[in-house]
């Protein structure tokens, strides 16, 4: 399970909390006094057989005496009990249980390690037990060991944090009860607030993939910050990681950077989109700038101060972050000059020591029109001209002028008031030019990271079916035959189906400009199959390679690998790209291959593969990322043409292009709801690069006369995380209409669905689509009703079973 009934964790009508107590120092009383505390306005119920009343609410002796079954369940009683209370409310409904005790409680008061692994070992056996008593209901749970869940905004505080915190733009989750305390205490004195809370405990069943999931629809919530040290399901966190960051900016500090693997981490969030931080104090800043303002429109900044000494450091703090001040155009330095003659018109802006709030909001208003000038940075030490208050006062009432966004740093102390005006306008305040300047870095790296991901391919990737199918035979017979390794000429041989030629013997002595990059595939605990690239330094250590990638591989992904190796100058751009692209290949269709070992030795001209070694074996652990389903493709003879039925690719979106650019505007107000001219990179770059393990996009396909394939027709199904529900919508291309073609689309897509295991397929079309409507219900569509009524509904039961979860 991912999403399910986590909506009714994050807004529930009424809440249980069993173990309430009045005993002081007690879970259950200082669970009751801050869920009490917090302002809910749902039914709030203890339950505790031991007290008849707590701050004059009744006290209910068991769950089974409740009114009625609480939207969520709060457990701080001991572990033996947790499996029948969760069965028991389970029956009656409820639909999450945040499980505050530990089980190890009691075994860590021990000063015995015989005793300490004994209460582990029961406390294991609890949880499974509570675990299957969830699942016949789907109870969601939260824990054990959690610190709790809080949504501001309603006042449902479901656990024991150690401090109130206001309602803001930014979700924390974490894996941390100590460090989420820490963190909301220092929000709380800074006056910032967030969307959700989520300590995930020992993460048995609710983990951070499955928050994230949630988080990324979720309207209240603007960012997301994450601190964890591990991933527990790798599959479902980069699908969810990947979801969230297209979204929203997703920030991520993982503790334990002594972790051999650690390198493989930062890699993995990286290919998902997050932006991930070296310290806790990046990430507390990003609860400013995120919380407060909104997401920079611009790569670049503008410093505006009025002292010579402060723009120094504030250039001082842009350098050391990587970030770039903008070069100002002409027309911009012309615009200052003539509202500001006595400031220094350049980037950054020096007012003047006697500058006044008003010569701060000329400035503003002389920059609004001239784009290139990027965000704003007010950078402001209190002078007898001008107070901090009254340049606040100021920044707010221009803020319009800085649609680029507006941050504000103020040296000194800006008292609470004013802070909170800020906030409640949208400017970030920080108090050093090195956290503002630091915080803008992030927001950089997220635009820059999703524009990345966003990139398409160049060109198809070379797939020879036969040799593919010729690779995987040889692999499979030798396994028959009891080989489990190859070397040698029959390794060559499986290189070379891909294109990869590999030199005999070891590499000759390094020339003067050839890298040796030691490459193996090995099996990570948590993301399968990784590769990593090792290469000693020229000069010694200092420019040392060592990189991780997560497979598949496509030039764009490979180019970022190479380019962010400290020795990319020396690395050959597209011979590299290619046989890294092939190697990816090779690992992604021949699943029987569980690691390798080989070396790359690299000139400017060339990339020879030495010492080739595979292991085999029938069980390998799945791939952190769902590669291209070639199993998917079908090529058939229809109506006359031979056509291609496949997944869609990234490299299709100028196919893709010219398929909507083929469509009358009539069919796609039709498809889209609305008239629509054509779509941009990002849209189409979304349409094609899918996320396989949740979305699935079969498109047909024919050669042209130039030799590339024409797209005559898309069908869709986004299955819900839970794999519940998938939404199906089907487009032929106007000329092709009429002939059949969107019913074999929508029949591959029902059946891929399926075989998915997904339990409902649904879809909508315009009341005016007698085509797409006939198309639903000759292919067994029921017609249901919507919301709006001029649209209609479309519903197909695919399996009577429960959905199946998707593997990971």
């Amino acid at each position: 399970m991912t999403v399910r009934n986590l909506d009714i964790l994050f807004a529930p009508k009424s809440i249980a909390i069993v173990g309430a107590s009045s005993r002081v120092g007690s879970i259950g009383q200082m669970v009751w006094t801050r869920t009490q505390c917090a302002g809910f306005k749902g039914a709030l119920w203890p339950v505790n057989p031991k007290h008849e009343s707590l701050g004059g609410e009744t006290v209910y002796a068991d769950v089974d005496d409740l009114p009625e079954a609480p939207s969520v369940a709060v457990l701080c009683t001991r572990p033996r009990t947790w499996p029948d209370l969760v069965e028991r409310l389970g029956r009656r409904g409820t639909k999450a249980v945040v499980i505050v005790g530990e089980a190890t409680q009691r075994g860590r008061a021990s000063s015995s390690p015989d005793k300490q692994q004994s209460f582990a070992a029961e406390a294991d056996e609890w949880t499974v037990r509570t675990l299957a008593a969830a699942r016949p209901f789907l109870v969601r749970i939260i824990g054990p060991a959690s610190l709790g869940v809080v949504t501001p905004a309603i006042g449902a505080c479901l656990g024991a944090p150690a401090c109130s915190v206001k309602s803001g733009g930014v979700a924390w989750v974490s894996g941390s009860n100590a460090l989420t305390n820490g963190v909301l205490g220092w929000a709380r004195a800074r006056g910032l607030g967030f969307s959700r809370i989520v300590a995930l405990g020992d993460e048995a069943d609710v983990d951070s993939g499955d928050i994230l999931d949630f988080l990324a629809s979720d309207a209240s919530t603007r960012a997301i910050l994450l601190a964890i040290e591990t991933v527990r399901s790798a599959r479902k966190f980069m699908s969810a990681a990947r979801a969230a960051a297209r979204n929203k900016p997703v920030l991520v500090l993982r503790t334990g950077r002594d972790d051999p693997f650690d390198r493989l981490y930062g890699a993995a969030f990286r290919r998902a989109g997050l932006v991930r931080v070296d310290s806790l104090d990046d990430l507390l800043d990003e609860i400013e700038t995120l919380g407060i303002g909104r997401v920079a429109a611009s790569d670049v900044a503008t410093v505006i101060t009025s002292d010579r000494g402060v723009a120094t450091l504030a250039q001082d703090a842009f350098s050391a972050s990587g970030d770039d001040l903008a070069h100002w155009p002409t027309a911009a330095r012309d615009a200052v000059a003539a509202a500001l003659p006595r400031a220094r018109a350049g980037n950054p802006l020096l007012l003047g020591d006697d500058a006044t709030p008003a010569d701060f909001g000329a400035a503003l208003e002389a920059l609004a029109s001239h784009r290139e000038t990027g965000t704003v940075f007010v950078v402001h030490a209190p002078t007898h001209s001008a107070p901090v208050a009254d340049v606040a006062r100021i920044l707010i009432a221009e803020r319009r002028h800085a649609y680029r966004g507006l941050l504000a740093c103020f040296f000194g102390c800006v008292d609470a008031a004013t802070r909170d005006e800020l906030h409640a306008n949208g400017i970030p305040v920080h108090t050093t030019p090195h956290r503002l300047a630091r915080g803008f870095a992030r927001l950089v790296d997220f635009r820059q990271g999703r524009e990345l991901l966003m990139q398409t391919p160049d060109g198809l990737p070379v797939d020879i079916p036969e040799e593919i199918d010729a690779a995987q035979c040889e692999i499979r017979s030798a396994l028959e035959n009891g080989i489990a390794e190859l070397n040698g000429e029959r390794a060559a041989r499986v290189f070379g189906r891909f294109g990869i030629t590999v030199k005999p013997g070891p590499p000759d002595s390094l020339t003067s400009d050839a890298v040796e990059i030691q490459t193996r595939l090995l099996n990570h605990r948590v993301f399968g199959p990784v590769f990593e690239f090792r290469a000693e330094g020229a000069l010694g250590l200092a420019d040392a390679l060592h990189e991780f990638a997560l497979p598949p591989l496509n030039p764009v992904l490979a180019r970022d690998l190479v380019m962010r190796s400290p020795r990319s100058r020396e690395l050959p751009a597209e011979t590299l790209l290619n046989a890294l692209t092939a190697l990816s290949q090779l690992v992604c269709y021949v699943e029987e291959i569980v690691a390798l070992r080989l070396t790359l030795r690299v000139t400017r001209d060339s990339v020879a593969v030495h010492e080739p070694q595979l292991t085999l074996g029938a069980h390998r652990k799945p791939l952190a990322i769902v590669p291209y389903p070639r199993c998917l493709e079908e090529t058939l003879d229809w109506r006359g043409m031979r056509v291609t039925v496949r997944p869609i690719r990234p490299e299709d979106e100028d196919a893709h292009a010219a398929f909507v650019a083929a469509n009358t505007a009539e069919d796609l107000r039709l498809r889209f709801f609305g008239a629509v001219r054509s779509f941009d990179h990002s849209q189409l770059a979304r349409m094609t690069q899918i996320d396989y393990d949740r979305e699935m996009a079969l498109i047909v396909t024919r050669a042209n006369g130039e030799g590339t394939g024409e797209t005559l027709g898309v069908a869709r199904a986004i299955a819900d995380p839970d794999n519940e529900t998938a939404e199906f919508a089907v487009a032929a291309r106007s000329d092709m209409k009429g002939r059949g073609l969107g019913s074999l689309l929508l029949s591959r897509i029902i059946d891929y669905a399926k075989k998915r295991g997904t339990r409902w397929m649904v879809g909508e079309a315009l009341r005016e689509n007698a085509g797409m409507i006939a198309l639903a219900r000759n292919s067994g569509f029921e017609l249901t009703k919507t919301e709006d009524p001029g649209v209609v509904g479309f519903r197909m039961r695919l399996c009577d079973a429960p959905a199946q979860p998707r593997a990971d």
